[in-house]
């Protein structure tokens, strides 16, 4: 059997029926230059050595892989295990490709770096690496994102990065996505895009999948000094899919590990016509080409893509990375969604068992992890990718456990 592993990392950027790249001609060139960098610098040991000195010694890796004795408890069943993403610098797993890339346009002379994000995380990534190698920063958020993660956007600003927030479309990730690829048309030269997960055209999802697969490699390593075993069960959230393809890259070619990926269910599977109560693509997701790649997309009844809800900033995306399809269609990967409604009681839950805040993201993944571990064997065990901190989510959690004083709050600047 051909591994998965090294598939997922191909040089053509196809998985099956997905990936490729569908791009403006104008583009073309500069996503070549990327791709031809990008394998050079993987074969050259000191870009890797430059890199995991960056992971050891800036972003704090390798992160702790935590066995959750108090929520095993509660729940009976299966060992839990939380992949600990939430303690690199910056606050999540987005931290990893962004070192990545930022190198690689070190090596290409860029002197500034684009970038979309949802839930923040990657766009302050993005303007923390920025800082840290001297380029100028400009991301992307939509409208509604730029709201409701306002703690971001200010240490975006700190960290001198200008945030635009982008008023078309739904005013989500994906239309800052757009936003994001339109400047790279008209700043072809100086500007890298720095894209924030596994979608988007070749050689993106490769290029992403390999800075974040550090996430599962150090899993493996560490689950084998706890435990001496491999995990039976791995559950990641989904948006784009980064995380997830972290977690799960170096288990692929393992088939005793079960993967899971929870999407957004928002308000429940519902659809009316381009606009969706959720962002569950491989519940009600149709194969497409948008933004660059192939894979599935929430469109309505003309082609047209939706516009999605979730509780969680970084979920609310209409397309998934191309792997991830790729997985999905061959059956190495479970799909599943979680409620905005089961996203509170999940967060609140592992806050006080274990002392642990859980970006709204990741706590989708904690959801069906909350579902699984009763019906499996004590000597079983799940890991889970807590791929970001709750600290970022002040603004929902808050309106969700203390309206009254938060509103309260509000008032004093108004």
């Amino acid at each position: 059997m051909t591994s998965l592993k090294h598939y997922l990392l191909n040089g053509s950027g196809h998985f099956g029926l997905y990936g490729g790249r569908y791009l403006p001609e104008l583009l073309i060139p500069i996503m070549e230059d990327l791709e031809k960098a990008f394998y050079a610098a993987i074969d050259d040991h000191k870009f890797l050595e430059e890199l995991e000195n960056l992971y050891s010694n800036y972003s704090g890796r390798p992160t702790p892989l935590t066995f959750c004795e108090n929520l095993t408890r509660k729940l009976g069943g299966a060992k839990i295990f939380l992949k600990n993403e939430g303690l690199n610098h910056t606050g999540a797993h987005k931290i990893n490709h962004c070192l990545g890339q930022a190198l690689l346009a070190k090596r290409l002379g860029k002197k500034r770096i684009i970038a979309e994000t949802g839930a923040g995380q990657h766009g302050l990534a993005s303007a923390t690496v920025a800082a840290k190698f001297g380029m100028e920063c400009t991301v992307y958020m939509g409208a509604k994102d730029y709201d409701r993660q306002r703690p971001n956007v200010f240490w975006m600003e700190r960290l001198g990065a200008k945030v635009v927030a982008v008023e078309e479309g739904g005013q989500i990730l994906r239309d800052a996505i757009s936003a994001a690829l339109r400047d790279l048309i008209s700043n072809p030269l100086d500007t890298h895009y720095l894209l924030g997960t596994v979608c988007g055209p070749h050689p993106y999802p490769v290029m992403n999948t390999f800075f974040q697969k550090i996430i599962g490699i150090e899993v493996r390593e560490q689950l084998k000094k706890q435990e001496g075993k491999l995990p039976d069960y791995l559950v990641a959230c989904v948006g784009g899919g980064s995380n997830a393809m972290g977690l799960f890259h170096d288990f692929l070619d393992d088939p005793e590990v079960k993967m899971i990926a929870v999407e957004a269910g928002g308000k429940g599977i519902h659809s009316k016509g381009s606009r969706f109560d959720h962002a569950a693509r491989f519940q009600e997701g149709e194969v497409g080409v948008v933004e660059g790649f192939k894979s599935y997309f929430l469109q309505d009844a003309n082609g047209q893509i939706g516009e999605t809800q979730s509780i969680s900033a970084g979920l609310d995306y209409s397309g998934v990375g191309p792997q991830l399809a790729y997985l999905k269609d061959l059956g190495r990967i479970e799909a599943y969604f979680a409620l905005d409604t089961e996203i509170m009681e999940a967060y609140q839950m592992l806050a006080e068992q274990e002392g642990i805040f859980a970006a709204m993201e990741s706590t989708h993944a904690l959801v069906e992890v909350i579902k699984l571990a009763p019906k499996l064997k004590k000597d079983q065990i799940i890991v889970f990718n807590c791929s970001g901190r709750g600290d970022k989510d002040l603004f929902i959690t808050t309106q969700h456990f203390d309206k009254k004083r938060f509103n309260a709050f509000l008032q004093q600047f108004t």
